[in-house]
């Protein structure tokens, strides 16, 4: 939910066996060490410490969190969210659970920008899952546009047709029952159980990552990957109260995407700039692993967008000729051709033509 700068979208995988899920944290959250040392020792009256002495996490730490250095950063962080939050569809109060998983499944990999018009859209025609699980498959890609990494329409049209099937037709509410659902994973099970019904449970995407990367770690970016030290921070931060965890994981998530930015921090205007780590150790640049920018110019997700397009624009199968026409190269038009056909987002049909799924 690119990585969706409102958020966020967005992705994990649910814990097995005996562990606890990653998103269902305990109702007393264990704050790092560190934290407790530096915050249980001052006088109330004394400056905050930074978060570069008070939220570094370790391998495993029982100390209970002291409740007033916590607190405090909840308080800026979500004080700062509510003078600042954007006015998005899927936050205001009459959303719904189904304007949310949408906005959940179209903000992966795609800006808001990008996202709205089509959320819109989305909403207008098919207010409840049913009414998209009503429609053949082929509808949804044809209705996803230009947001790209059109699988996603696909995993959310069988996600609607799972609650429609499995649920009355409404959104479920648990996060087991979410991530059940086809195509949900562990982030999204977890954004929808909080966004749309303010449960507790940590909500992970690039922003926040990098927002506690940069607040608690000291670093420019979060691993490539996310780690357990991430997810024990985030569950160490988290309030124990349900609605403001709910609302604890929206401003994090918006701090990180108009405040906090990859490329761009303003930390002028940032609520906990005062207590970050990575701002006093003098923003000190990455030195990790290189992170690569994704390409698109000449690769065979901007020859599979192309055919997709010429798919999307007819009502009838598509003849092999048109779909040749819209890139030079025949072996990487074949691929991407190819490609589209085994991820179920075209089929073919006698004859040498193709269309979308029914």
């Amino acid at each position: 939910m690119s990585t969706d700068p409102h958020t966020s979208p967005r992705t994990g995988s649910a814990g097995s066996g005996a562990v606890t899920p990653p998103s269902a944290v305990p109702a007393s959250p264990t704050a790092p060490a560190a934290l407790i040392t530096a915050a249980a020792n001052r006088p109330s009256t004394a400056r905050p410490p930074s978060v570069a002495a008070a939220v570094r996490p370790t391998a495993a730490s029982s100390v209970p969190p002291h409740p007033q250095a916590v607190a405090e950063l909840h308080d800026l962080v979500i004080d700062w969210f509510d003078d600042n939050a954007r006015d998005l569809p899927w936050r205001r109060p009459d959303a719904g659970a189904w304007s949310v998983m949408v906005s959940e499944f179209m903000l992966q990999q795609t800006p808001v920008s990008r996202v709205l018009p089509v959320h819109q859209e989305w909403l207008a025609r098919w207010p409840r899952p049913a009414d998209l699980a009503e429609e053949p498959p082929g509808e949804a890609v044809r209705a996803w546009g230009r947001l790209g990494y059109p699988r996603r329409a696909l995993r959310l049209h069988a996600a609607a047709t799972a609650i429609a099937q499995r649920h009355g037709g409404e959104v479920p509410h648990e996060h087991d029952a979410l991530l059940a659902l086809p195509g949900v994973g562990e982030y999204t099970a977890a954004a929808v159980a909080s966004f749309a019904y303010g449960r507790r449970h940590v909500v992970l995407d690039t922003n926040v990552r990098r927002v506690f990367a940069r607040l608690v770690s000291g670093t420019a970016y979060p691993p490539n990957a996310t780690t357990a030290a991430e997810r024990r921070t985030a569950g160490g931060l988290l309030p124990a109260d349900e609605a403001t965890a709910a609302r604890w994981a929206a401003a994090t998530m918006e701090l990180g995407a108009l405040v906090c930015s990859a490329r761009s921090p303003e930390c002028g205007r940032c609520p906990v700039a005062s207590r970050c780590a990575w701002r006093l150790a003098g923003s000190p640049a990455h030195d990790g692993p290189p992170r690569k920018g994704q390409s698109y110019a000449g690769t065979d997700r901007q020859v599979r967008g192309r055919l997709l397009a010429v798919l999307r624009a007819s009502r009838e199968p598509v003849a092999q000729s048109a779909l040749d026409a819209v890139w030079h190269e025949p072996v990487q038009r074949a691929r991407a051709l190819d490609g589209l056909v085994e991820d179920g987002l075209v089929e073919p049909l006698a004859g040498g033509t193709y269309r979308l799924p029914l």
